[in-house]
């Protein structure tokens, strides 16, 4: 007889659980909901057709190119800063001890500190969105990149310079993707990060975005329309977590464990 797993017995697949998970959510929305009432916490239902209503007027699609516009360019000029930084502080004993109390003042100031003085350094545009993101986020991006450079394995570097591997092929080969998989779980972090900064800097600045649109809802003390906006963001970051980051994460978890020492 074949056997059974739990994975079969139960239909298996993370999917099935998250999908799971979702559906948890959802109900215990509905619970809250039916407890407190439209004005503390509108339906599921409610809240979608709101967001059905923000769509069909033609609010949806720009505040949500805005906001995309926003976190995502500090969320690269994050990774790029930070990821740069970490891995000359990975290398460099002088210029870790140089940077990381640095990184670590920038990770000590609140986000919301970031968002005031980007606005009374740049006036309410983009820019102070995406500066906000990027300092916020890089530090994370720099402490990751520092710790994946600083752990590569001592003895593929020394097969490498023995076997004169040219430098391009030694960072391909042997630092990029143990470095990545140390990066991959801190971008998830830094992405989630950087959207609810950007959110952050729209509402303080009324420069456009979703932050905007909870702005203006929440002026109107309209509480089915702010949980629409919030869905929005929420999805927006569920859809990139799974379409980008998670399938690099796990390419990479899985080159990790075929190396020797690695757990399987």
């Amino acid at each position: 007889m074949p056997r059974l797993s739990w994975r079969r017995l139960t239909g298996g697949g993370e999917r099935r659980w998250a999908m799971l998970g979702l559906a948890v959510v959802v109900a215990l929305w509905e619970i809250g909901h039916r407890a407190y009432g439209d004005f503390v916490l509108p339906s599921p239902l409610a809240t979608l057709a709101a967001l059905g209503r923000l769509a069909a007027g033609g609010e949806l699609g720009p505040a949500v190119a805005t906001t995309a516009r926003d976190a995502l360019s500090g969320f690269v000029a994050a990774t790029l800063a930070g990821s740069f930084l970490g891995g000359l502080a990975g290398r460099s004993m002088p210029v870790r001890a140089m940077l990381q109390p640095i990184a670590t003042m920038l990770i000590g100031v609140p986000a919301i500190a970031w968002v005031v003085l980007s606005l009374l350094w740049f006036g309410s545009s983009g820019l102070a969105a995406t500066f906000s993101v990027a300092v916020a986020a890089g530090p994370l991006v720099f402490a990751a990149a520092t710790q994946g450079t600083r752990t590569v394995d001592g003895g593929l570097r020394t097969m490498a310079r023995a076997f004169r591997v040219p430098l391009g092929a030694r960072i391909v080969d042997v630092y990029l993707p143990h470095v990545l998989s140390h990066l991959l779980p801190a971008l998830g972090t830094a992405l989630a990060m950087s959207w609810k900064v950007a959110v952050m800097a729209e509402l303080l600045s009324g420069a456009g975005g979703i932050g905007d649109g909870l702005a203006a809802a929440r002026a109107e003390v309209d509480t089915a329309k702010t949980m629409a906006w919030v869905v929005v963001v929420v999805a927006l970051l569920l859809v990139v977590e799974r379409l980008i980051i998670e399938p690099a994460r796990r390419h990479f978890e899985t080159w990790r464990r075929g190396l020797p020492g690695e757990a399987a």
